[in-house]
């Protein structure tokens, strides 16, 4: 792993680990509550502990303005039908994140087959990052369609010199070294996914708009919490309607729409001026940007998309809480 990207794990998780701590202090007087001690709950206190004391308060501080507002728009936090209905509080493992569900942190409450999940975000705003290889089925993967022979016909011989490459080199050879990769390697694979998922959503037009969205930006309704130097955004992925919800009569203090699933793409095609980012429009207002690259320097035999909201629809409910250091 890369420093990055285990400073980027490390904060991430120090993160989740916050808005947990945040979540339990702030509602233990209000109800009974259980924190699940899993695994994943062990490596975000881990990461939590690790980081300086002004990273640990600054975390918290954030947190417990996200949390304090999440408490506003979803009563059944702190409200609970008697002693049995008890809270629980879960961080989840990153498995789930292969299945589309997005959530990192999780309140659940059994009794009333209630739940609301937090999608941790430390300074970013992608949605996922999702691999290609010679056998990744993609349109299994992300749509429930199977991908066509031919789009592996084209896609696994440039794969394989790739994994012939990185054999024959010992994993040394970079990237860098390749010459002209992106006309070579990029350009013929971005274009066999596109031509790929044209040809799915042919088949299933409805089926596959809908299931893109849901896939990549979630298929269970969550809130996005993104931390920003002074400020935490929060966005409601209410794509189902089961976020901000009433208990009994009381009422959520805003309203975060149901948010409209794209039902038809309008294009695939590549960005202007780009050889590594296609763009896929959809109505409803979804936009999103696929760049394809390499994760690491050293050749691999997969490649790794950045995958970016680039346009959501009006009714994504979205609102920025500024942070005073006191």
């Amino acid at each position: 792993m890369t420093t990055t990207a285990s400073r980027q794990m490390t904060t991430g998780k120090s993160f989740e680990y916050a808005l947990l701590v945040q979540f339990e202090e702030k509602l233990k007087d209000k109800t009974n509550l259980e924190v699940i001690k899993n695994s994943s709950f062990e490596i975000a206190k881990g990461c939590f502990e690790n980081v300086s004391e002004t990273e640990k308060s600054d975390y918290l501080l954030t947190a417990s303005f996200a949390v304090n507002f999440l408490m506003d728009i979803e009563p059944r936090l702190t409200n609970d039908i008697g002693k049995e209905d008890i809270l629980q509080l879960e961080i989840l493992s990153d498995q789930h994140g292969k299945s589309g569900d997005v959530r990192d942190v999780l309140a659940i409450r059994l009794l009333q087959k209630w739940e609301i999940g937090v999608s941790a975000k430390n300074n970013h705003h992608a949605v996922k990052h999702s691999r290609l290889s010679s056998n990744i089925d993609f349109g299994e993967k992300w749509l429930g369609i199977k991908t066509s022979k031919e789009y592996f016909e084209t896609v696994t011989p440039i794969f394989n010199n790739l994994e012939k490459i990185r054999k024959e080199s010992g994993a040394k050879k970079k990237w860098s070294e390749l010459g002209d990769y992106h006309s070579s390697i990029y350009i013929p694979i971005l274009k066999a996914f596109i031509k790929e998922l044209k040809r799915l959503y042919k088949k299933d037009s409805k089926k596959v708009a809908s299931n893109l969205v849901a896939y990549l930006v979630g298929n269970k309704d969550f809130y996005k919490v993104i931390k920003g130097k002074n400020s935490v955004e929060i966005h409601a992925y209410n794509l189902n309607g089961t976020l901000n919800l009433p208990f009994d009569d009381i009422l959520p203090k805003y309203k975060t729409p149901k948010v409209p699933l794209p039902t038809e793409i309008i294009d695939i095609c590549f960005k202007t001026d780009s050889q590594t980012t296609a763009i896929i429009t959809m109505n409803n207002d979804w936009t999103l940007s696929f760049r394809i690259h390499n994760a690491s320097s050293r050749v691999e035999s997969s490649l790794k998309f950045d995958i970016n909201l680039l346009k959501s629809p009006k009714k994504l409910f979205k609102n920025t809480l500024n942070i005073s250091h006191e």
